[in-house]
């Protein structure tokens, strides 16, 4: 039975291999855009910076060079209902100096569209274990992001050896930006 959280929560993930599904849903835009949201991945190691840039996983990078963190691909529409985009993380096969996976979603073209996170709703992250396919957490942002244009929705880490969901639900201004350079 999945553990729901709140903001700030953490839960231990025993699983060593398990998918991430990123999740929301979109109100009409009164901009008349349509809205592109995208899942990325920050690899840190111990100094909270990415390992390299190939630790970087988002569309255009679908997996970290060991294959531990596999984004399975952009969703360009969010339509429909469950996961919009899905990373999968197997534990077993990162490296030892990885200290934390981050996981962020932005908003395509935000500025030059005029879109932002309070036009976005039922936002989540879950985390499901693959060999069980049952829901071990989810985080369900209920937040009001008005100004916002990317979110990092949850993050995993390791402490004192062993792997740990948080639930963040913390949001910038500077879209996708902001993300490299704190993470770089």
């Amino acid at each position: 039975m999945a553990i729901n959280l709140e903001k700030g929560q953490r839960e231990s993930i025993s699983s060593p291999k398990f998918t991430v599904g990123l999740g929301w849903d979109s109100n009409s835009s009164s901009t008349g855009e349509a809205f592109d949201l995208d899942a990325s991945v920050f690899v840190l190691g111990a100094n909270g910076k990415l390992l390299s840039d190939n630790h970087f996983v988002y569309y255009n990078n679908l997996k970290t060079p060991d294959q531990a963190v596999v984004h399975i691909g952009d969703n360009t529409t969010g339509a429909g209902d469950g996961d919009d985009e899905k990373i999968i993380v197997d534990i077993s096969k990162l490296s030892g100096d990885v200290a934390e996976i981050s996981f962020v979603v932005t908003i395509h073209k935000a500025q030059e569209r005029r879109q932002n996170f309070g036009q976005i709703r039922n936002s989540f992250i879950r985390v499901v274990d693959d060999s069980s396919n049952s829901e071990l957490v989810k985080y369900e942002l209920d937040e009001d992001f008005s100004i916002e244009t990317a979110v990092q929705f949850g993050r995993i880490y390791k402490k004192n050896n062993e792997w740990k969901f948080e639930a963040v639900g913390a949001g910038m201004k500077g879209g996708l930006q902001d993300y490299l350079t704190k993470y770089n």
